[in-house]
């Protein structure tokens, strides 16, 4: 087998399992299928605690590593069994997991020579890249605050732009908190959905109480990029 198709060999597989997987099960991670199972849900995790929290974490996991249908629904699932806290602890570290292998796996095919040949570049492509260098930090957690940059992309780009993995990793955990707690926080009242035989409302998330505080988040990642727009020094 090619060096180069071996390196990019855990992306293709990432893919081919993302297009199988909305195949196989767009139509069951779903909120009917929770709403449906979730008697035995609860009675499994009241019966069986620790192995309930690691076979939803790693279930998590997969779901995000593998690009799966049911990123939302895996969210609101851990708060509807392990309540805000520590819901929001199993969901976080999943979801940040599950980031982590799309990013390697990304860095591994390509990611890392391509960043390689924009570092000797002298393009936009290389431009731009020299300018995300030097606002990393602000630009990673802007992508995992502002509700409209969609998580693969999130995932995916870093890798392209050669950012180290331990920072994507910090950024991604912490960035994925206040989203996180919103939805598990309306995952934690899914009890009340239930017995009223509706839907969860998952554009709380714009509503401006939650969005405001968002907003503000942004801003103070942005702060830096800011500043050395008033210093006139280069942003990207």
């Amino acid at each position: 087998m090619p060096e180069r198709l071996k390196r990019a060999l855990p992306l293709i597989l990432i893919v081919v399992a993302a297009v199988t997987g909305y195949a196989l099960f767009r139509d069951q991670l779903t909120f009917e299928a929770l709403s449906e199972n979730r008697e035995t849900l609860i009675a499994y995790r009241d019966a069986h605690y620790l192995p309930a929290v690691l076979v939803f974490i790693a279930a998590y996991t997969a779901i995000v590593g593998l690009s799966l249908p049911g990123a939302t629904i895996a969210t609101l699932t851990g708060g509807f069994l392990f309540g805000l806290f520590p819901g929001v602890a199993y969901n976080v570290i999943a979801a940040s997991m599950g980031a982590t292998i799309i990013f390697s796996a990304a860095r591994l095919g390509a990611g890392e020579r391509l960043a390689a040949r924009m570092d000797i570049g002298a393009g936009r492509m290389a431009r731009l890249k020299k300018g995300l260098d030097r606002n990393q930090w602000s630009v990673l957690f802007l992508m995992r605050l502002a509700p409209v940059v969609p998580f693969f992309v999130a995932n995916v780009l870093p890798a392209f732009m050669g950012v180290p993995t331990w920072r994507f990793v910090v950024t991604t955990v912490i960035g994925i908190i206040p989203g996180g707690m919103v939805y598990t926080s309306v995952g934690s009242g899914l009890g009340t959905v239930f017995e009223a035989g509706t839907t969860p409302d998952l554009s709380v998330i714009f509503d401006p109480w939650i969005l405001s505080p968002i907003v503000g988040l942004c801003a103070l990642a942005a702060l830096p990029m800011l500043i050395r727009v008033f210093r006139k020094e280069p942003v990207a």
